[in-house]
C-alpha cells in the first residue's frame, strides 16, 4: 500500500459531515418554504387571533433555525465529538433565561407603574 492511498483512506473515515449541492439545495428550498408560509399567514390574515398567529410564526422560526443548523452549519450530535450539541444546548438555555427574565421584568414594570396621568389637567 502506497503512502498516497493510505492518505486517501484516512480521509474516508472522517466523522465530519460533507457538504453536497443536494444538501444545500434542500436547505435552501426548505428555508424558502419556511419563510413563504409565515409571510402568507400574516399577509392573508389567515388566523383571527394575533396570539395564534404569533405562536405559529415562532414555531416556523424554530423549525427554520433547525434547518439552518443542519443543512448550512452541518451541526448534528456527532459533529465535533458532541461539543457542538452541548454548546447549542447551553446557548438555548441562556436565550430562554434571558427572554423569560426580560418578559417577566417588563410585565412587572407594566403592572407596577403608576396610574395613567390622562385624567390630570394639562399644564400650560
Amino acid at each position: 500500500m502506497s503512502n498516497a492511498s493510505h492518505h486517501d483512506n484516512a480521509h474516508d473515515h472522517d466523522d465530519a459531515p460533507h457538504a453536497t449541492l443536494r444538501g444545500y439545495l434542500t436547505g435552501f428550498v426548505l428555508s424558502i418554504v419556511l419563510t413563504a408560509i409565515p409571510f402568507w399567514l400574516v399577509m392573508g390574515k389567515v388566523f383571527a387571533s394575533s396570539t395564534l398567529t404569533a405562536a405559529v410564526l415562532i414555531a416556523f422560526a424554530v423549525v427554520q433555525i433547525v434547518v439552518h443548523m443542519i443543512y448550512f452549519l452541518h451541526m448534528d450530535a456527532k459533529s465535533e465529538g458532541g461539543w457542538n450539541l452541548l454548546a447549542l444546548i447551553f446557548t438555548l438555555v441562556l436565550v430562554v433565561i434571558t427572554l423569560a427574565g426580560s418578559i417577566w421584568v417588563m410585565y412587572h414594570l407594566n403592572v407596577n407603574m403608576m396610574p395613567a396621568m390622562s385624567g390630570m389637567p394639562s399644564t400650560p
